[in-house]
């Protein structure tokens, strides 16, 4: 298991490598968060490949992990990427740390491979499950992840759709999904890692696949994503969107306040 994990180590920071070295030409840090995607959509692979657990469940996990990876990674790089500008977040994190930009870039680059390898724990843990059949655990899981998968696509095209039409151009998205909550797409790929950390729990180890929703909701919730993105729509949106933070729910989808 320890040698599966180096490998998949070294290819997660090799791909980072290479992306960063993609970036410095394009002048677009974005690249990273589909980096992230295919970096653990590649560890599900490489552990379904190497772990000696259940054909069946080690065939499961990859399928899981390469829908769910190539998915996110695919719509972040057609949507946000490539053809676009750098986000505002990265420009904002180009104006404060100032100098030596390419080497905190490097760190950074290499921060969310390192990031990949810690939350493939799941993959990692259900690759080895010996069990002969499918628990009830992982039937469950199984069919969560299906809802938030579901769910992720429903939100990310009404995003797409909304931005796409030019009339609302510097308005914040309050349709659908986005009427019950500000960052559906955050709240649904958490539930894709409590999916995942179920259908883990039912492996030896498993348990510690919990670890990865528990990083996935503080990172969301309390460090890179809602604050930074919020950070950015108040500076682009101002009182518009504070309008909108006033009456919807932050991140679980709740009927809005009045």
């Amino acid at each position: 298991m320890i040698t599966l994990v180096l490998i998949g180590t070294a290819a997660v920071c090799g791909m980072m490598f290479v992306l960063w070295l993609i970036h410095i030409p394009m002048r677009n840090a974005a690249i990273v968060d589909a980096g992230w995607s295919f970096g653990l959509a590649s560890l599900g692979v490489i552990y379904a490949v190497g772990g000696d657990g259940w054909e069946p469940r080690r065939i499961l996990i990859a399928t899981l992990a390469l829908i769910w990876g190539l998915r996110l990674g695919l719509y972040l790089l057609f949507t946000r990427i490539i053809g676009h500008p750098e986000e505002g977040r990265y420009v904002e994190l180009r104006r404060k740390w100032g100098k030596n930009i390419k080497f905190k870039f490097l760190v950074f680059f290499e921060f969310q491979a390192i990031l990949d390898v810690v939350l493939s724990g799941p993959f990692l843990f259900a690759a080895f499950g010996s069990s002969t059949q499918f628990a009830p655990l992982e039937i469950a899981g199984a069919i969560i992840w299906i809802i938030a998968i579901l769910g992720e696509l429903t939100a990310d095209a009404q995003l797409n759709r909304f931005k796409k039409n030019p009339a609302n151009k510097g308005k914040s998205c309050q349709v659908g999904l986005w009427h019950y909550s500000r960052h559906p797409n955050y709240f649904f790929e958490w539930l894709i890692w409590v999916g995942l950390a179920l259908i883990s729990t039912a492996s030896p180890l498993g348990y510690l696949g919990w670890l990865s929703p528990a990083l996935i909701l503080y990172f969301v919730v309390g460090l890179t994503g809602i604050p930074a993105t919020e950070a950015q729509a108040l500076r682009s949106r101002g009182d518009e969107y504070r309008a909108y933070q006033r009456t919807t729910s932050a991140f679980i989808p709740w009927f809005p306040k009045r």
